[in-house]
């Protein structure tokens, strides 16, 4: 058994991985239905367009990564970690007794408003959890750390993105997504109890609660170190290049192949599916350490699958009655479809764990959470414009499958400049590719 599967049967990680797990389930869950109740029945709440508010909720949810990261990354390295996040566990029970009340009273406002908290408690939750893992792993279990918890993350998003879908379609949908977020809440702190301790990486510090100047201070600490520098806008970037394409899974299913629903989750589940298997090829391909290598590697991948589906998207799919799952799988077409979308999943993988591990190495401990806190607020930056980005060149005129090819074709650009800014990157490439040069 390879390092990475060994720490599911350890205390030090699998309580961990499975608090992370089900917190990214929770959030897909409720979002989801937030998502299908609004496109479905928003005119039983307010005149405002199904579209615009899906937008606002997306919004809402990121919004709370600009404002409570900063303060966020101060907490998670003064506090003791595993207490911090049994504290943020409680906080997201109360928040989804919120939703149930939400839900009882038919509140779009009180939905909408329980989606911000859900936004809140995921930027207190996120500096403290990629700190914890140096704290509990061995240098050479990082990058399989890194690997099960950036897979297990997708994996979680898939299946709480269907499972919210599903459970709000039912009859009484909203009093089963009521029970479902309130029990898988409850068993996500059942979770963190078994988290073992982690010491504060700077207890004496003094928190700045002025989120805009604290902001600030995040940023200069990511910038002090030029490695990490480097690593976090690797990451943002990444993020940017996922929100882009995952943004216009629903169109390309609908308008390019043809499809239903089912269409858009066959999408998503088959990108899932990449990353995981990508991520977890990590420890592997990397030799159990750190291999920065692996980032052109997969920056090469990201560029020449995306390139492959616009070349390999069919034509605009005739308005009519949308194919069903069964039908859209007869085409051949639709089978190189999902082979580019799972490559390009995988090697997303690739290149996003060597940088989640370089950024959590080579960081300064005692300011560990507030640097992955500043990577935080700028992936939240990256994805914005990304959304913005994706609905100008729509309304511009582009068709889906050229959205991508744009994408593409920036992913090389950027993976040239990440090259030019640390060249370690190519250098350790070179050296990846020929077996007989990796020691160092």
């Amino acid at each position: 058994m390879t390092t990475q599967f060994r720490l599911m049967n350890e205390r030090r990680f699998l309580p961990f991985f499975v608090t992370q797990f089900l917190g990214a389930f929770n959030d897909n869950v409720y979002k989801n239905a937030l998502v299908v109740l609004i496109t479905f029945q928003a005119a039983r709440y307010t005149t405002v367009s199904p579209g615009v508010l899906v937008n606002l909720a997306a919004g809402l949810f990121i919004l709370p990564f600009f404002l409570f990261s900063a303060t966020s990354g101060q907490l998670a390295d003064k506090y003791e970690k595993s207490w911090l996040i049994r504290l943020t566990k409680l906080f997201e029970i109360a928040v989804m007794g919120i939703a149930v009340v939400a839900f009882a009273v038919d509140s779009l406002a009180l939905m909408l408003a329980t989606l911000f908290l859900m936004g809140a408690q995921s930027s207190i939750f996120g500096p403290v959890k990629y700190a914890l893992l140096p704290v509990h792993l061995q240098e050479d279990e990082l990058v399989g750390g890194n690997a099960l918890v950036g897979s297990g993350t997708f994996v979680a998003i898939l299946l709480g993105t269907i499972g919210g879908g599903v459970l709000i379609a039912l009859p009484d949908g909203a009093a089963w997504v009521s029970a479902a977020v309130v029990t898988i809440a409850v068993l996500g702190y059942v979770a963190s109890r078994g988290i073992p301790h982690a010491p504060a990486a700077d207890p004496q510090l003094a928190v700045n609660w002025n989120p805009l100047t604290e902001t600030v201070r995040n940023l200069r600490f990511v910038r002090e170190n030029r490695d990490v520098f480097v690593g976090v806008l690797g990451i943002s970037w990444f993020w940017f290049y996922g929100a882009l394409f995952l943004a216009q899974f629903p169109g390309y299913a609908k308008d390019v192949l043809g499809g239903d629903e089912y269409a858009v989750t066959l999408l998503l589940a088959v990108f899932s599916v990449g990353i995981g298997v990508g991520s977890l090829a990590c420890e592997r391909l990397s030799g159990r350490r750190l291999e920065v290598g692996l980032v052109p590697f997969g920056s090469i991948g990201l560029t020449l699958f995306a390139l492959d589906l616009w070349w390999a998207s069919p034509a605009p799919a005739a308005s009519g009655v949308p194919l069903a799952l069964g039908a859209l799988l007869g085409s051949a077409g639709t089978w190189r479809v999902l082979f580019d979308l799972l490559m390009i999943g995988a090697f997303g993988g690739f290149f996003i764990v060597p940088l989640y591990t370089l950024v959590q190495s080579r960081s300064e401990p005692g300011h560990r959470s507030r640097v992955i806190a500043g990577n935080n607020i700028l992936n939240a930056l990256f994805m914005v414009v990304a959304a913005g980005m994706g609905a100008g060149l729509l309304a511009a005129g582009l068709t889906v499958a050229e959205l991508l090819m744009v994408g593409a074709l920036l992913n090389a650009a950027v993976a040239v400049a990440l090259c030019a800014a640390m060249p370690e990157f190519a250098r350790r490439f070179r050296a990846w590719l020929r077996p007989s040069l990796r020691s160092r």
